[in-house]
């Protein structure tokens, strides 16, 4: 049934689109014949508002739902955040494996001999260590390190050259006798 906005006459034809005495669009009639029916009593407090029935019955005459459509990217100016930066850790394994063969050289050389393998190992690792940090300081990094151990492995070098010189003194004077 259709109605006119402007003089409320009712047409039920369903083919007519304009009111016949004015001319006026015609609006589909929604008042329904019978008004909808009332609760009697209120649902009992366990039950949640998701729960409760509703008067949507299927005689019930009215707009249909409006379904929701989703923006189209193209549609809006937004556009999602990069993700953040995440820090880089510099790179510190030539200044690390320096330390520790400069540590190794002088606590486990000295007893054995095995620095004379450790210490020049130690401080050429060191040394492009630290050609490394002064280049690129963000990628690399350890520079405290790496000066120890360049340190550790001078100091091998130290003391193996005064063992071999007191024990050159020493033979030298044992001869003199």
């Amino acid at each position: 049934m259709r109605r006119c906005p402007k003089c409320n006459q009712q047409f039920t034809d369903e083919w007519l689109t304009f009111c016949t005495q004015d001319g006026t669009t015609l609006v589909d009639d929604l008042s329904p014949a019978d008004p909808p029916p009332t609760l009697v009593r209120p649902m009992p407090p366990s039950v949640s508002p998701t729960e409760q029935p509703t008067l949507d019955m299927p005689g019930r005459q009215g707009p249909p739902p409006a379904q929701y459509i989703p923006p189209s990217p193209l549609q809006s100016g937004w556009t999602a955040p990069p993700p953040p930066a995440y820090p880089i850790n510099p790179q510190q394994s030539l200044a690390v494996t320096s330390l520790v063969l400069g540590v190794a050289s002088v606590t486990l050389g000295l007893c054995c001999y095995f620095g004379i393998l450790t210490a020049p190992v130690a401080l050429v690792l060191g040394i492009v260590s630290l050609v490394q940090i002064k280049n690129d300081p963000k990628k690399y990094g350890g520079k405290g390190m790496a000066i120890g151990g360049i340190v550790t492995s001078s100091l091998y070098f130290g003391i193996l050259l005064l063992i071999i010189l007191f024990y050159g003194l020493g033979f030298i004077l044992s001869a003199v006798r």
